[in-house]
């Protein structure tokens, strides 16, 4: 799993604000972190400074080029910490590094009367003694100069090559869009409203930042073509599908921390000795003392580990090992891991309606309707006589079934009959009969993404049929000897909340000290519970329950690894992060990348201003100062190049920003440049004032909102 190694990839792009955007926050930490972090950070530093620094000097040159007499230059706002003055001009460092200016004679922001003073306009060197045309070339340079440097940050960077997320699907959250339409792991996507798509940011992107149905186009995990129509869930801050990006890769996690290791505690390859280690990469497995064979791709890999006769195997990993200079060299040993066990209590839970169907599926085929309620499966009582949570692999494995002795006229081999219970429109709930035949789908799929679509409600799937359902947690069944049996569980008792509890002298696991207990007072997420305790194998469960005369009780479980049901894992080694290098092959392809990169950047920034003001997307979703420092160093942590990917984006960012039309910023003043060219008159003093004032109580209110969601909303995202 990749979340052991921080890859930047945001949803949207984050608005900054000229003069008002850029600020460094983060120099309050260097006393406390180490000396590549403060590398990292002076990159950072260094880099938004350059942001700031080209925008203001295309200002300042064309000023000059005008003969516009300019006072003072100026990265930073507020006092003075350092200047020097050269010639006419004062070069500045000042205190606040929100941005910068330039003064120039007849142009001051907090003093708009200057560009209304007959008296300085009479100067043939003040900036109002000039030309409509050349105030405006004057007020667009930085603009422009930002757009070049973008576009040049992104081409220095292409030509070395950046690590981007594929457009690889790496999981559905179950009853999302994406799920309803039957797009899985694997999946590939190329094109969104015929928009050509390259990466995961494309996607999101892609669907965030646009409006209606999506056309979605791409290539299955077997190569076959898909083209779907499906709209996204706009419940949220932002439209999505309900798709996350491939967890993993085919290379073990290359964990920064040399005494952290590269395997999950209490999963099967943290028993190995001996094991996988940092940048490994898997290049073959078998199931233990088979032929091995090679995969090429990690859709193919969990595939495989996917199929029901590999989880109850021992598997064969054989992996290439990299050295620190990435000298690679195959092993001939291959680490043999176990399979890895549901871990289970050995109750059995109801199950409620089903909650959705995927389009086109089996049991959409064979007439399920949401709303139905399984009961009975090839004759079998649901709760009773058939594990819920087993539902998923039961019918996957029915898809086998073989003909009976006594073999009835109307038998069809993987036929699976269902009993439902059904509530027609006009009311009176009736038993009825369907048959099914399910495909070769196996359940729980959704665990090799780990937390990846976890979710609260998450409801329990049968890929195999095509179904989703939730668990409502109220004993049906204790197993006999179970950890359940011994709690003294009984059936009709009704659990209220579930805690999964850390083992003191065990690592760390993902959640930490964070994972708040499940409740269950409003939500039927059984299912939901049931797969943090996959998730969390060192941990011990604590039930809150009810009996039928209300009286409540806590009882304390080890969950028990179940001997005849195996997860489909990668058995608990960390895995990097799915990445592809996007390179070009010369500088002037890199160029070109550049420049497409520049144009898209920019269509992304206005679409998600459109966004926005539509309320397509929550203004929850902007960011800050204290969040673009904090991506900045996120960045700078994975190299060069991926930073100044990031800051050809800040860059592009700046110059669309600051030409909206918003009094203070370049977009407002070239307003009042246009009004002057057609009304050959200019805004007097009054209206200059108001407009600078509103403009900047809109620019200070906005930015006060952004670092409001940066220190108290995404901080605290739960």
């Amino acid at each position: 799993m990749a979340r052991l190694k921080s890859r930047t990839g945001r949803l949207l792009p984050v608005l900054t604000l000229a003069p008002l955007g850029l600020i460094i926050p983060a120099f309050l930490m260097l006393a406390a972190i180490s000396l590549s972090s403060i590398v990292s950070f002076l990159y950072v530093a260094l880099g938004l400074g350059l942001v700031i620094f080209f925008h203001e000097l295309g200002h300042f040159a064309v000023a000059k080029w005008c003969d516009v007499k300019v006072e003072r230059f100026s990265i930073g706002f507020g006092p003075i910490l350092w200047s020097t003055k050269r010639g006419e001009t004062e070069y500045a460092l000042s205190i606040i590094p929100f941005g910068g200016y330039v003064k120039m004679l007849g142009q001051d922001d907090m003093d708009p009367s200057q560009m209304s003073n007959e008296e300085i306009a009479e100067d043939p060197r003040s900036y109002s003694a000039k030309s409509v045309p050349q105030r405006m070339a004057i007020i667009s340079a930085g603009v422009i100069m930002n757009i070049i440097t973008g576009m040049l940050f992104f081409a220095i960077a292409f030509s070395s090559g950046v690590q981007a997320t594929p457009s690889i699907i790496g999981g559905v959250q179950p009853g999302k869009p994406a799920w309803q339409a039957g797009m899985e792991s694997g999946d590939r996507i190329t094109q969104i409203n015929n928009r050509k798509v390259e990466t995961f940011s494309d996607i999101q992107r892609g669907v965030a930042l646009t409006d209606g149905e999506l056309r979605i186009a791409g290539f299955k995990r077997d190569g076959s073509e898909f083209e779907i129509t499906l709209a996204p869930d706009e419940s949220g801050t932002r439209r999505l599908i309900g798709a996350a990006p491939m967890p993993a890769s085919l290379k073990v996690a290359d964990i920064e921390d040399p005494e952290q290791s590269v395997v999950e505690p209490g999963t099967p390859a943290a028993d190995v000795k001996s094991g996988f280690q940092r940048r490994d990469v898997i290049r073959k497995a078998a199931i233990h003392g088979e032929e091995p064979q090679p995969f090429e791709t990690i859709s193919n890999l969990q595939a495989w580990l996917s199929e029901p006769q590999v989880r109850a195997e021992a598997v064969d990993f054989y992996v290439e090992r990299f050295d620190e200079e990435g000298n690679g060299t195959m092993i001939e040993e291959p680490i043999t891991v176990k399979p890895e066990s549901f871990r289970t209590l050995g109750l059995w839970t109801d199950i409620t309606q089903i909650v959705d169907i995927v389009a086109g599926s089996p049991a959409d085929q064979a007439g399920f309707k949401v709303g139905d309620k399984i009961t009975h499966v090839n004759g079998k009582a649901v709760g009773t006589e058939i594990d819920p949570m087993r539902l998923p692999d039961f019918f996957h494995a029915l898809r086998n079934t073989e003909a009976p002795v006594d073999l009835p006229d109307d038998w069809e081999p993987g036929v699976v009959e269902v009993i439902v219970n059904r509530s027609p429109d006009e009311g009176g709930a009736k038993d009825l009969t369907l048959k099914v035949k399910p495909i070769d789908k196996p359940g729980w799929t959704d665990l090799m993404m780990r937390a990846g679509i976890l979710s609260q409600g998450l409801p329990a799937t049968v890929p195999s049929i095509g179904i989703a359902f939730n668990a409502i947690p109220v004993v049906l069944h204790v197993e006999p000897n179970s950890p359940a049996e011994k709690a003294g569980l009984k059936k009709g008792e009704r659990i209220k909340q579930m805690a999964l509890i850390a083992d003191p002298d065990m690592p760390a696991d993902i959640f930490g000290d964070k994972l708040e207990p499940v409740q269950f007072d409003k939500k039927e997420n059984w299912a939901y519970a049931f797969r943090l305790m996959q998730m969390l194998p060192t941990r011990s469960v604590k039930l809150t329950v009810s009996n039928e005369k209300g009286e409540v009780r806590n009882v304390e479980l080890a969950p028990l690894a179940s001997k005849d049901w195996f997860q489909p894992s990668y058995r608990g080694v960390y895995l990097e992060g799915l990445s592809e290098v996007q390179k070009a092959d010369s500088f002037v392809g890199a160029v070109g990348m550049g420049v497409d990169y520049t144009k898209n950047s920019a269509v992304d920034i206005y679409l998600t201003l459109r966004s926005l003001f539509s309320g397509g997307i929550s203004p929850k979703e902007l960011h800050g100062p204290v969040d673009i420092a904090k991506m900045g160093y996120a960045v700078a942590k994975q190299g060069l190049n991926q930073l100044l990917l990031f800051l050809g984006f800040l860059s592009v960012n700046l110059a669309v920003v600051n030409f909206l039309p918003i009094p203070v910023l370049d977009g407002g003043h070239m307003v009042f440049l246009i009004w002057e060219g057609v009304t050959r008159s200019k805004p007097s003093e009054r209206v200059l004032q108001t407009a600078q004032l509103l403009g900047f109580l809109f620019i200070v209110g906005l930015m006060l909102f952004v670092l409001y969601l940066d220190l108290f909303v995404h901080a605290n995202p739960g």
